[in-house]
């Protein structure tokens, strides 16, 4: 999650209050620093200042749902302006919600829990299941017949792709371009490292054979019926 606004203790309120919660945060203080982020990581939802000094955040939102790699990353704006025309200002430019200063930490998290269910893959409660792998992607927890498969943070972002895209067959450039980003300057053997280790991890649950290579172009996830 990358939250995005210059004060200081916003932020500092907002982190602490995710991070109970055990979502992992990153901060930026400014829209340029925001676009470095994400040059960096993607995450899994964005949440925006409007009044930032510089570029403001309806103008980065604008910018961001202009982008094929950034435009259908959940935007929560959060802003003390309060006026209808404002709001309407907001969700015209791309937000998916507005939340208005001052609001609670409870408010924030179910904020964020409704736009996640409805952007994220999958049925309304966030879950996805191919085969013997269901996913809630709200929880960030991978199960087979009700055992959790532990996975790092790439290796998670790797198999929540392919099942969105079940049945796809994605180049090494094309994964690494949407699960890296497209910033991040790798060697395309590094998706095969990761292939590597997702088999393992699918092999407590004799899920390894979804993970499928097609020689000459990549790879696909195909579950059985």
């Amino acid at each position: 999650m990358l939250v995005v606004d210059d004060e200081i203790a916003i932020l500092d309120m907002i982190c602490f209050a995710l991070e109970q919660a055990g979502m992992e945060v990153q901060t930026a203080a400014s829209a340029y620093d925001a676009l470095i982020q994400l040059n960096d990581n993607r995450p899994d939802i964005i949440l925006m200042d409007w009044m930032m000094p510089g570029v403001s955040g309806i103008e980065l939102i604008r910018r961001l749902r202009k982008d094929p790699n950034t435009e259908d990353i959940p935007i929560i704006m959060l802003t003390a302006r309060v006026t209808e025309d404002d709001k309407i200002s907001g969700l015209d430019a791309g937000a998916d919600d507005y939340l208005v200063k001052p609001f609670s930490p409870r408010e924030l998290l179910a904020r964020i829990k409704a736009v996640l269910r409805r952007s994220t893959p999958g049925n309304e409660s966030g879950e996805i299941t191919l085969g013997r792998i269901k996913m809630d992607t709200i929880s960030r927890r991978v199960l087979s017949d009700g055992q959790e498969i532990h996975l790092g943070p790439t290796d998670y972002r790797l198999l929540e792709f392919f099942m969105a895209n079940p049945g796809r067959v994605f180049s090494r450039s094309q994964l690494l371009d949407r699960v890296w980003g497209t910033n991040v300057y790798l060697e395309e053997r590094t998706v095969d490292v990761h292939i590597r280790r997702l088999r393992k991890a699918l092999e407590k649950a004799s899920a390894e054979s979804y993970l499928q290579t097609a020689r000459g172009h990549g790879y696909r996830f195909v579950a059985d019926e």
